[in-house]
C-alpha cells in the first residue's frame, strides 16, 4: 500500500514525487520512460532557486530575447542582472526523476491504464513495460501528471476532457555558428501569421543544438511546413535535424484539481501552461510541489477538503499573472497588424525591464506604479491605432 501513486514522470510528477519521498511518505511514480516532450526548454532564475536545479543541467544561458514582426522587425531586449537558463527536455526529465528516486520514490516503467476502486481499496492499473502484463499498485491517494490529454483528469475531474490547448512542434537541429540569424546566447520569438495564426513560432539556442518549432490551435495549420520556413528564413535548412517532437500544451488552469476523495492533477493535466508566453516548465514543477503539499495534508488529517489547497496554493501567488497573460494574447494574438503593434510595443524600457522582472521573479511587480501606467496607456494607444505602428 502506498501513500501516493504519481501517474507521469515529468518535471510536474517528478517534483511531486520528489517531495513527497523526501517528507517520508511512501511513494510510487509510474512513467512511460522513453518519450520527450516538444519545449523551448527556458527556466526562469526563481526555477533554478527554488528546485535546486544544478548547473550542468543548464545547456545554454541567455542574456537576449528577440521578437520578431510579421513584416521582419526585430526588437532585442536585454535580460538585466541576470539570465534565462535552457535546459533540454531529452536530459532534464531523466534527472528529476534519477532525484526522485534517490529521494525514496519507487520509479515503475508502464502505461496507465485506470483506476479501480473495490473493496474500499483504490488501485492504480496500468501496463508494465516490462513484461507486458497488467499490474496494479495499491494507494491511498493519486497525482495526474500525465499531460495536457490527462487520462486521470478525463475520468475524474469535472471538466478533464474539455481542456482547450494548442499542438507544439519542433525540431531539434545542430547548433549553427554564430550569425546575424542565429546567436547561442539568445531566444528568438516569431510573431507571424504566416508562421502560427495563434500562437508563434520560436528558435530557441541549447547549447550543441536548438530548439525550432511553433504551436496553434487551428486545425488544418501544417506544423512541419511552417518548421521548415522558420529554418529556412534563418538560414538553418541544411542544419542536422537530431530529432522531432509534437505534443499538446493546454491553455487554461482547471477549474478543479481534484476528485474531492483519491485523486489531485498537477502540471499540464491541470492546465498550468502560460497565456501568451506558452511557458511551462516552471508552473509544472510549481504545480507538482503544491500537489505534494496538498496530498501531504490530506495523509495527515483525512479531510478531503484538504486536496483543494494545491490549486489555492497556486491560484494565490500566480493568478494574477495567468489573468495579465491571458489578457495581452487576447488582444494582440488575433491578427498580424495586431502582432505588428505587439511587438512595436516591445521597443519601449518600462515595458522590457517589467517583463522581464516579472517573468525572472514569476510575480507582477508593484514597486513602480507610474511604470504600470504608463505601459497601460501605451498598451491602450497601440491597441486603439492612436500611434503608429513604428513609434513606441
Amino acid at each position: 500500500m502506498y501513500d501516493v501513486v504519481v501517474i507521469g514522470g515529468g518535471p510536474s510528477g517528478a517534483t511531486a514525487a520528489d517531495d513527497l519521498a523526501r517528507s517520508g511518505k511512501k511513494v510510487a511514480m509510474i512513467d512511460r520512460d522513453g518519450r520527450i516532450k516538444p519545449c523551448g526548454g527556458a527556466i526562469p532564475p526563481r526555477a533554478i532557486e527554488d528546485f535546486a536545479i544544478p548547473e550542468d543541467q543548464l545547456v545554454a544561458k541567455v542574456n537576449t530575447a528577440r521578437m520578431i514582426s510579421p513584416t521582419g522587425r526585430k526588437v532585442d531586449i536585454p535580460i538585466e542582472n541576470g539570465f534565462v537558463g535552457m535546459v533540454d527536455r531529452k536530459d532534464f526529465d531523466p534527472f528529476l526523476r534519477a532525484r526522485a528516486k534517490e529521494a525514496g520514490a519507487v520509479c515503475v516503467t508502464g502505461t496507465f491504464l485506470r483506476i479501480a476502486r473495490d473493496a474500499g481499496q483504490t488501485r492504480v492499473i496500468y501496463r508494465s513495460k516490462e513484461t507486458g502484463e497488467e499490474c496494479s499498485l495499491a494507494t491511498r491517494l493519486i497525482i495526474g501528471a500525465d499531460g495536457a490529454r490527462s487520462k486521470v483528469a478525463k475520468a475524474e475531474i469535472p471538466g478533464g476532457d474539455k481542456i482547450p490547448y494548442v499542438i507544439a512542434y519542433h525540431e531539434i537541429i545542430e547548433a549553427p555558428a554564430l550569425s546575424a540569424d542565429y546567436d547561442p546566447l539568445r531566444c528568438d520569438v516569431i510573431y507571424d501569421g504566416a508562421i502560427s495564426p495563434d500562437f508563434y513560432g520560436w528558435i530557441f539556442p541549447h547549447g550543441k543544438s536548438a530548439s525550432i518549432g511553433m504551436g496553434t490551435g487551428i486545425d488544418g495549420v501544417d506544423l512541419k511546413k511552417a518548421t521548415a520556413d522558420i529554418r529556412a528564413a534563418h538560414g538553418l535548412t541544411d542544419c542536422k535535424t537530431l530529432r522531432r517532437e509534437g505534443a499538446p500544451i493546454p491553455l487554461h488552469p482547471m477549474d478543479k484539481w481534484d476528485n474531492g476523495h483519491d485523486v489531485i492533477i498537477a502540471g499540464d493535466a491541470a492546465g498550468v501552461v502560460a497565456p501568451s508566453s506558452g511557458e511551462g516548465i516552471y508552473y509544472a514543477m510549481l504545480g507538482g510541489r503544491v500537489a505534494a503539499t496538498a496530498a501531504s495534508a490530506y495523509l495527515s488529517t483525512g479531510r478531503v477538503k484538504d486536496l483543494q489547497l494545491a490549486r489555492k496554493l497556486f491560484m494565490r501567488e500566480h493568478k494574477s499573472v495567468f489573468k495579465v497573460l491571458g489578457a495581452m494574447q487576447n488582444a494582440y494574438y488575433r491578427s498580424d497588424e495586431r502582432r505588428e503593434r505587439f511587438v512595436s510595443l516591445c521597443h519601449d524600457v518600462d515595458v522590457q525591464r517589467l517583463t522581464f522582472e516579472a517573468y525572472m521573479n514569476k510575480r507582477l511587480i508593484k514597486a513602480r506604479p507610474m511604470a504600470h501606467l504608463k505601459i497601460g496607456l501605451k498598451n491602450l494607444a497601440h491597441l486603439t491605432r492612436m500611434v503608429s505602428e513604428t513609434r513606441v
